[in-house]
């Protein structure tokens, strides 16, 4: 077999928010239903059952005074740090996000100039050839950000790509939405750079589906449930949570299936699957599932780390964020060691799965 060129991951980075925000934080929240009607239930009630559901028990939020570009530029100078490469020699800066700089003193979504822009702007990047673009995808950007550069570094003409995942959820949940619970911030980078091998290495297959003739408005954006809300012409992040449980259920184990069969990889060779922290009850439904669709009952014991307990769901950020944490030993037991095979997927907004095989 002649050498081909791969596509490998030689940094990665990430941004936690110092602010952290407890489950008991909300005690103070008035929460309503879709209908606009004051939820009954107490708060201790309605914390304790959103517990049980979504394994939360915290959340990290920025700064005032911080952007996800800011955030996102950190995350990426980690990354850039840790593949000990020259910054002007990226071909592209890709920034997964959806919904730009919102800042504190204003909730408007701001994406003039793109934020992948502001990065390069930031890192002080002057290679005019340095192409920076952003990737608004819902949850599964960032791992579309990787599957795209792996497009790029294939057709031969790209080396180094430095691809972000970056949200500030908590400056557009609706704090009268059971739901705003589950959304935190943060950033996670990689660069991505060719290499060439004999064997494979690196990123081996990805997949990638949108669904979007019954499932597009799943997540959507729609005023506060609560009707007397000071901000009543701002508006929120919104979503069906019961129907994207089922939908997720239904078909992220077969989108993940169908990619580790386009490598012809063994199930068994699966050491880690790093899947988008979105509810850690669904998380671990759809790892189940997926076992179950080679009729294994018995799961691998840590194949599935999550972070979700305590760092909620920073939408694109989760999966740099924990492969991050996972590399520089900073979320033990877990490792991830040369030439184990790991498999990343994510579910989110349009609806849109993708998954990635890739061999460390």
């Amino acid at each position: 077999m002649g050498s081909k060129i791969y596509s490998v991951i030689t940094g990665t980075g990430s941004y936690i928010p110092n602010t952290i925000i407890k489950n008991e934080d909300f005690l103070t929240n008035e929460f309503y239903d879709q209908n606009g009607k004051k939820i009954q239930k107490s708060n201790q009630e309605i914390i304790e059952k959103f517990e049980a559901i979504t394994t939360i028990q915290a959340r990290r939020y920025v700064q005032k005074n911080q952007l996800t570009s800011d955030i996102a530029t950190l995350a990426a100078i980690e990354a850039i740090t840790h593949a000990n490469i020259d910054k002007e020699q990226l071909d592209y800066i890709i920034v997964a996000h959806n919904f730009g700089d919102v800042r504190n003193d204003n909730r408007q979504v701001d994406i003039l100039p793109t934020l992948a822009a502001r990065v390069k702007h930031n890192l002080k990047i002057e290679n005019p050839k340095t192409i920076a673009y952003d990737l608004p995808f819902g949850c599964p950007g960032w791992l579309q950000g990787v599957i795209q550069a792996d497009y790029y570094i294939k057709s031969g003409d790209t080396h180094k790509v430095l691809i972000i995942g970056a949200e500030v959820l908590s400056r557009i949940s609706d704090p009268h939405d059971i739901d705003s619970m589950i959304y935190a911030d943060g950033a996670g980078a990689v660069i991505l750079e060719a290499k060439e091998s004999n064997s494979p290495m690196g990123i081996l297959a990805h997949n990638t589906r949108s669904d979007t003739i019954e499932h597009a408005k799943m997540l959507f954006m729609d005023k506060s449930y609560n009707p007397n809300c000071e901000f009543k012409d701002r508006l929120y992040l919104k979503m069906f949570g019961r129907k994207l449980y089922q939908y997720a259920l239904e078909t992220v184990p077969k989108a993940i299936k169908d990619c580790i069969e386009k490598c012809q990889i063994d199930i068994k060779d699966i050491k880690k699957i790093l899947i988008h922290q979105a509810n850690g009850k669904m998380d671990e439904a759809i790892l189940k599932r997926f076992y179950n669709l080679f009729d294994i009952q018995l799961i691998p014991e840590d194949v599935m780390p999550m972070t979700i307990s305590e760092l909620g769901n920073s939408s694109v950020a989760s999966i740099p964020t924990l492969l991050d944490l996972i590399l520089k030993g900073k979320l033990k037991p877990h490792s991830i060691n040369k030439d184990e095979i790991i498999v990343f997927a994510s579910v989110g907004a349009g609806m849109n799965i993708n998954s990635i095989v890739y061999k460390v």
